[in-house]
């Protein structure tokens, strides 16, 4: 057991070397070129070993078909190398959601189960040689300079990290070891069940879903909470303007983000604060979304894996693509914003009535902003024609509603849409554990065509 741990430490600070200080290009060019030998290798040598590709001679990626969550859930054994079916993992899953111990795990193979925002739940994979290499890969990019010595010298403190999550998982408790103190806190339980524990671990690092650190920074700057974290990332969520602000008022760090999720780990935030995808490790095809190339869903295929392939995985994600390099130097692609998902897109008829164009959450996100504190919450629902956007408020709730319709009516004057029926109401919080989501179109306008 004690030679497991110790080769499990090596592996992970082998990984870690490997990523901060190996993998680092000087042009795009360089980059590309790694990622075609990767890909060569993981297309001859690897995607053969499961059932769905063992037949397939493959020299170019693009010419596999594009698979998403459905088609990974429709042929579960096909696409690991472990041949594992639904049928023999789903149940290890979710007996762990319900007794809320996700320490169990099938041989050296972690199950674990997507938080189903878009309403189907996923099921991801994991070898213990994976995890130890991922928590080498998310140190050595989220680790800012100043908490190294915490990480590396034994006669320093260990570094604290608290880590808010719906469900935990032992991907995640993998990075816990002698020299990282790791604190899990169940979102299920609410946050006021955490403070404590909190206070006592006095955290050096804060993880957690973007709506949670606006609630325990609201915590703090009413006396509940006394912690100092000098590195704070936002995970699970997009991180909106006024979260981030929140959080930097109350504890005087600017948030970072962590792009993670079931299918892998995404994307990071440099020291410059720029998100970039993490294409040391992954090759993303951007599906445009509009002609001018400002947004794009991403098509994944993740090279370093080896348990269940995620090969040209086409994610519900809408990406906004900075318009210049970092200051940085990294040449891995530079995002400007996670927007949402393409299910938070809404569409409006043009003027003409002849096509549906969309409303990107972004744009709404940016008008909506502009009505300050006042508004302080809010989610808004399509159906067909209709908008119910549901807020709440500090001041005048039926002020509010007027103003908030004179917006949403100059927005679409200004895009050149037909504005939508509106119909106001009050929001209410969702469980702790539930991810926000302030759009959401639950049906489309019939009869026309969508056009990005």
């Amino acid at each position: 057991m004690r030679s497991e741990r110790l080769i499990g430490a090596l592996r992970i600070a082998l990984s870690f070397i490997h990523s901060r200080y190996r993998l680092q290009f000087n042009r795009r060019e360089q980059l590309e070129d790694w990622q075609a030998k990767q890909l060569k290798y993981f297309l001859q040598r690897i995607l053969p070993k499961t059932q769905r590709f063992k037949d397939l001679t493959v020299t170019d990626l693009t010419a596999l078909p594009l698979m998403d969550k459905a088609t990974m859930m429709g042929n579960f054994a096909g696409f690991n190398t472990r041949c594992l079916s639904l049928e023999q993992v789903l149940p290890i899953a979710r007996e762990a959601e319900d007794s809320r111990d996700f320490s169990p795990t099938l041989g050296d193979i972690t199950v674990g189960l997507s938080s189903g925002t878009s309403g189907n739940q996923g099921v991801f994979l994991v070898s213990a040689l994976e995890r130890q290499r991922w928590a080498g890969i998310l140190l050595a990019r989220t680790l800012p300079r100043h908490l190294l010595p915490r990480l590396l010298c034994p006669w320093r403190a260990p570094l604290r990290i608290a880590f808010f999550l719906r469900a935990n998982s032992r991907l995640y408790t993998t990075l816990a070891s002698r020299r990282i103190d790791f604190a899990f806190h169940d979102l299920t339980l609410g946050l006021d069940a955490s403070l404590e524990r909190l206070n006592t671990q006095r955290p050096d690092v804060l993880v957690a879903p973007a709506t949670v650190l606006r609630g325990l920074a609201e915590a703090a700057l009413a006396g509940r909470l006394t912690i100092r974290p000098t590195h704070i990332l936002s995970v699970a969520e997009v991180l909106e303007s006024t979260d981030s602000d929140a959080v930097h008022a109350a504890f005087g760090v600017a948030p970072h983000q962590i792009y993670q999720a079931s299918e892998g780990f995404l994307g990071y935030t440099c020291e410059q604060g720029t998100l970039h995808l993490n294409e040391c490790h992954l090759h993303i095809e951007p599906d445009w979304l509009d002609a001018e190339h400002n947004r794009f869903q991403p098509i994944i295929t993740d090279f370093s894996r080896r348990t269940q392939m995620i090969v040209r995985y086409r994610l519900n994600d809408i990406l906004r693509i900075a318009k210049t390099p970092c200051a940085c130097g990294r040449v891995e692609r530079a995002i400007a914003a996670v927007e949402g998902r393409a299910d938070d897109v809404l569409w409006l008829p043009d003027l003409a009535g002849r096509q549906l164009l969309a409303v990107y959450p972004e744009v709404l996100r940016r008008a909506l902003l502009m009505h300050g504190a006042t508004l302080q919450e809010y989610e808004i629902h399509q159906l067909g024609l209709h908008w119910q956007i549901n807020l709440r408020t500090a001041d005048d709730h039926a002020n509010l509603c007027v103003t908030l319709s004179a917006s949403v009516h100059a927005l679409c004057a200004q895009q050149g849409l037909q504005p939508p029926a509106l119909s106001f109401g009050h929001w209410q919080a969702p469980p702790p554990h539930a991810k926000r989501r302030r759009l959401q179109i639950l049906q489309l306008p019939e009869g026309l065509p969508c056009t990005y």
